[in-house]
């Protein structure tokens, strides 16, 4: 049952096309509202699989890339914030090293379907432009892609 006064739930959101993830590559980021408030969250591949995470250090929360989309360190293996030097693991978004502690990153749920990315607003993840129309919906498996 829904909470009272919760938001509805909204259709996923379309990101980009899934050629545009290399493996760990350059991400993919957006605007999302989280709990009201304007951020900026970043969608990459890592060793085959989509990750998505809130783009905002543990330590401070400020935005974590040393140039647009730039995540990742010189050996491509952490996800590291460009201004305190807190290292996350990529695949679960675990604090690592660094002044984060036993912190992790706040996850931004996503996935892939007929050649697209998508992400999934949540509770407390939405987005920006609710009134929009949203993307296309991805096709479901009893559907042709």
């Amino acid at each position: 049952m829904p909470e009272p006064n919760a938001p509805p739930p909204l259709p996923p959101q379309l990101l980009c096309d899934s050629d545009e993830l290399l493996d760990k590559g350059k991400a993919h980021v957006f605007d999302v509202l989280h709990y009201r408030s304007p951020a900026r969250a970043f969608v990459l591949r890592f060793e085959g699989r989509l990750v998505g995470y809130l783009n905002r250090c543990v330590h401070v929360p400020t935005e974590m890339d040393w140039q647009e989309g730039e995540f990742l360190d010189g050996d491509r293996e952490w996800i590291v914030c460009s201004i305190h030097g807190a290292a996350y693991d990529p695949v679960n978004g675990r604090c690592r090293y660094g002044p984060c502690g036993r912190g992790a990153l706040t996850a931004v749920e996503v996935r892939e379907s007929a050649g697209k990315v998508y992400w999934y607003p949540s509770r407390d993840l939405r987005p920006v432009f609710v009134d929009e129309p949203a993307a296309a919906s991805p096709p479901t498996p009893e559907s042709p892609a």
